[in-house]
């Protein structure tokens, strides 16, 4: 709440801040209906988080202008601002985990290649979607979307979008896959105990 106060206070273009941030806003919403309907693990709330504060902190500078992401590219010498790489990463790595939780504690595919084959899917369509969603909006509002959209002139801005949210979900899951079960177990292990002691 603290980061959404300070993303609202006189960002950079109030309709960007708008389209960026209400994901996070949407996504709390969820978070609050899965927290007494179907309890997540602390890693995925806190992943959760984490992509909130992605996404306020670009509503509130737009994408193209994070002020520490212009330091590490003179250090690097980048052409371009590209925070907004990190935040297409992160719709990669934190949706997996989502998904992942859903796919695994709701017992979707019966053989063991296929989450991860359909995680993997999903993420890469999510990403798509979103690239459409922006370009949806820049045809209804025209030059008004260039700040939402954050292409800085690079031609293969969506191509590369949506392959950095394709190597956030692969990561998410080669990277986090054990630790999640063992929360996925302890969290299993919680909500039985709890079913019997009510029983």
């Amino acid at each position: 709440m603290a980061v959404l106060i300070w993303s609202g206070i006189e960002p950079k273009d109030r309709m960007t801040w708008v389209l960026e941030v209400l994901p996070a806003i949407i996504g709390f919403g969820l978070v609050v209906w899965c927290w007494f309907r179907y309890p997540l693990t602390p890693l995925v709330y806190g992943l959760i988080l984490v992509h909130a504060i992605i996404l306020m902190i670009g509503g509130h500078y737009t994408y193209a202008e994070v002020p520490f992401f212009d330091t590490i590219g003179d250090w690097f010498s980048w052409e371009r601002n590209n925070y907004d790489k990190l935040g297409h990463f992160a719709q990669g790595f934190v949706p997996a985990m989502i998904a992942r939780e859903l796919v695994l504690g709701l017992g979707v595919f019966a053989r063991r290649g296929w989450p991860a084959f359909f995680i993997v899917c999903f993420c890469l369509a999510l990403s798509a979607f979103y690239e459409l969603i922006e370009w949806w909006v820049a045809l209804a509002s025209g030059q008004g979307a260039e700040a939402f959209l954050g292409t800085q002139g690079y031609v293969w801005d969506t191509q590369s979008d949506m392959a950095w949210a394709l190597s956030g979900s692969i990561l998410a899951l080669i990277i986090l896959g054990r630790w999640h079960d063992r929360q996925i177990k302890a969290l299993t292990l919680t909500a039985s105990s709890q079913g019997d002691s009510n029983a």
